[in-house]
């Protein structure tokens, strides 16, 4: 998953900050009205859309996968907050409560971010989403793929313990909105999505 300072590197561009603090400022005023955070605190909360996306696959999340969602949100805040309240933690809530309503304007951000941080454009090829590929083939897809991708992909659908290559199991309800995210954000134009999603043992 991505690092705090990876968050503030991203946050750096000018076109990405406009944007978040653009979002932030609709999202405080129609859902959180006492919620004080960071423009880079909120980017964070963005990037944690996926994952909040998936955990509600189900219709709600359970206390385990808050307790999860909590951890990843800990880490991907700015400073400390171990004894403190973490903006990013109590933004989760809001998030949580109205995903449904903002969903779109939270994946915009996150493509844009992509947009910004690589070549989107060059990944994007026409293969066949039916083909089977070997562990090698994969790991070898893996290494040719720029590094901040790999980032995006684990930050999005992995626990911060999980490396991108081994296999994983996985509810088939979490699975489809796994395709659909990734769909909303143009990755099912990319083959090494498809072959991500290939090491997933769907339950």
């Amino acid at each position: 998953m991505f690092t705090e300072y990876e968050i503030e590197t991203l946050i750096e561009n000018e076109v990405i900050q406009k944007a978040t603090f653009e979002l932030k400022k609709e999202f405080i005023k129609n859902e959180a009205p006492y919620l004080e955070i960071t423009d880079q605190d909120f980017f964070s909360l963005i990037v944690m859309a996926p994952t909040v996306g998936v955990a509600l696959a189900n219709g709600s999340v359970s206390l385990w996968e808050e307790m999860a969602l909590n951890k990843k949100a800990r880490k991907l805040s700015k400073g400390g907050y171990f004894m403190k309240k973490d903006p990013v933690v109590f933004g989760l809530k809001y998030l949580i409560k109205q995903y449904d309503n903002w969903e779109g304007e939270f994946l915009k951000i996150i493509r844009l971010t992509m947009e910004q941080a690589f070549d989107v454009n060059s990944l994007e090829k026409d293969f066949d989403s039916n083909k089977t590929v070997t562990e090698s083939e994969y790991r070898d897809e893996v290494l040719k793929a720029p590094y901040i991708f790999i980032r995006f992909l684990s930050s999005f659908f992995l626990d911060d313990d999980e490396d991108i290559i081994s296999p994983r199991k996985i509810s088939k309800v979490d699975f489809g909105r796994v395709q659909s995210i990734g769909e909303k954000l143009g990755l099912h134009k990319i083959p090494l999505f498809h072959y991500f999603c290939s090491t997933f043992i769907v339950k």
